[in-house]
């Protein structure tokens, strides 16, 4: 997994509220277990007519935000059925950060595991990073996870509350394999010990 620091980039406007986990990745995507190549269909049914053809209104399709690297969202984001296949198509489309007033949690707890930083913050700060992020592509959004800011293009900083556990995790690149693999001297010791006292095992 990509450690989280200090990301720089563009910030997408989705003011929509209750924007759910087939919306973010229609169901007919979800045959793949491979978390790349998912990207491309994200907000599949928002970004596309039936035939195939972009909507040319839909953000992400719009210039300014094709590139963008965070969300600026309504409210509940993430709701809906729990699909790991969320968090992929956004990390594979390029955002790594979602901000709004409120998440599902399993779409929430989803997010850290695939390095995404979802971000929590009351309703007055997004409207102000949202008004920001309507800026389009010259108006850069920075999220630092170290010192726990967002700050806008003109320079307004606010704080955000992250779990201290997900943080170092984030900031390490740990998902649950790379956390197992942090333990692997202790593991190796318990394996040989074990395998002294019963070696018929």
């Amino acid at each position: 997994m990509d450690k989280f620091t200090t990301l720089t980039g563009v910030a997408a406007p989705m003011p929509l509220v209750n924007i759910d986990t087939d919306m973010i990745i229609p169901k007919q995507f979800l045959k793949t277990i491979q978390r790349s190549g998912l990207g491309k269909n994200l907000f599949d049914e928002m970004r596309y007519t039936q035939d195939g053809a972009e909507i040319a209104d839909f953000v992400l399709n719009q210039p300014a935000y094709r590139k963008a690297e965070i969300i600026v969202a309504g409210d509940n984001f993430g709701c809906g059925s729990s699909r790991e296949h969320a968090p992929w198509a956004l990390l594979d489309f390029g955002i790594r950060c979602v901000i709004s007033t409120s998440f599902a949690d399993i779409f929430f707890n989803n997010c850290f595991k695939n390095g995404i930083l979802p971000i929590v913050m009351p309703q007055e700060v997004v409207e102000v990073l949202m008004e920001d992020a309507k800026k389009g592509e010259n108006a850069r959004m920075t999220v630092d996870l170290e010192a726990q800011t967002v700050t806008t293009s003109d320079g307004q900083s606010f704080g955000f509350e992250v779990d201290p556990f997900r943080k170092h995790c984030l900031l390490n690149g740990l998902d649950d394999i790379g956390l197992t693999l942090e333990k692997v001297s202790s593991i190796d010791t318990f394996e040989a010990k074990a395998n002294l006292l019963r070696p018929w095992v």
